[in-house]
């Protein structure tokens, strides 16, 4: 068979394991590996050396200065993962195959940024990986391949990552085989929904917990932010306390209080009023002695 030859645009642990499994197969070669230029990714940079693949980063991957340099490698498709710079028309219909994207969302759904965080957030009962065409839209393009993933209580944004980073290079990997293979039977994506919906970038400050919300919602947040991320916050007399991980309680009663209000205190771990009940805070940081009756925010 002969080998397809890929151009890769990456970053992050998602790549990592997905150029592992791609560089495995003798049918395929990567010919270059371009990284975000704000953040290069030094992992793929040693392992570029390591393969002795070209490794370069750009600052305006559309210039034509970049074009020219793509134009001499000569790549029948080009591959990104988790890149964070627009494609557009030209550099997409550069290599013959076009350009594919892996996405850890399920589109036309969770288009955009820190995916895995909204969809717990949304209280999702899965997440989806998504390989799809890149056209000039934003993870707007026709799926190639798609798979569904369960989320039950147990998980966080820390199972789910763990999750993602090995099954995105299955799902990138066999979608690459079948096109490879001439065996892709693409879903125009607004055949599913006709709009879907985009999620926006978290930053900083978008941690900040509001207890006047229901326990589920809360315990949803809570966990959707948890380590590897930032983590929840809220405040007491000033004091950040830093909320990694809660106990969502479904049998507990429901009634009307101050939102916020500690109302039990047990050992290390503490009870708080929400709009609906309240929840148990079971891993925390924070200089504070919490009591009953304070008011957290």
């Amino acid at each position: 068979m002969k080998k397809l030859k890929i151009g890769y645009f990456a970053d992050g642990p998602w790549s990592h394991k997905a150029l592992s499994k791609l560089s495995s197969d003798e049918t395929l070669e990567i010919a270059f590996i371009c990284t975000r230029f704000d953040t290069p990714d030094m992992v793929l940079k040693t392992k570029a050396a390591d393969t002795n693949v070209d490794f370069m980063t750009h600052n305006n991957i559309n210039s034509n200065e970049f074009l020219d340099r793509m134009r001499n490698y000569d790549c029948e498709l080009f591959v990104s993962m988790s890149f964070n710079q627009i494609f557009k028309s030209e550099l997409i219909n550069l290599p013959h195959l076009k350009i594919i994207n892996c996405h850890a969302g399920k589109l036309p759904f969770y288009r955009g940024r820190n995916i895995l965080n909204w969809a717990l957030i949304n209280d999702e009962k899965e997440f989806g990986i998504t390989v799809h065409y890149v056209d000039e839209g934003i993870d707007t393009g026709d799926i190639i391949s798609q798979r569904c993933y369960p989320i039950c209580d147990e998980d966080d944004y820390g199972t789910l990552l763990k999750c993602a980073y090995g099954e995105c290079a299955n799902v990138l990997y066999d979608a690459i085989k079948d096109i490879q293979n001439d065996n892709v039977k693409v879903t125009v994506q607004n055949e599913i929904h006709p709009l879907g919906f985009y999620c926006v970038s978290r930053k900083e400050g978008d941690e900040r917990l509001e207890w006047d919300q229901t326990s589920r919602t809360i315990f949803n947040f809570v966990r959707a932010i948890c380590e590897p991320g930032p983590q929840a916050r809220t405040f007491l007399n000033g004091e950040e306390i830093r909320i990694n991980r809660i106990q969502y309680l479904p049998n507990a009663p429901v009634y009307i209080g101050i939102s916020g209000t500690i109302v039990s205190v047990e050992c290390d771990t503490f009870f708080v009023k929400t709009s609906d009940s309240y929840i148990k805070v079971i891993e925390w940081t924070g200089n504070i002695i919490p009591r009953v009756g304070d008011r957290l925010n």
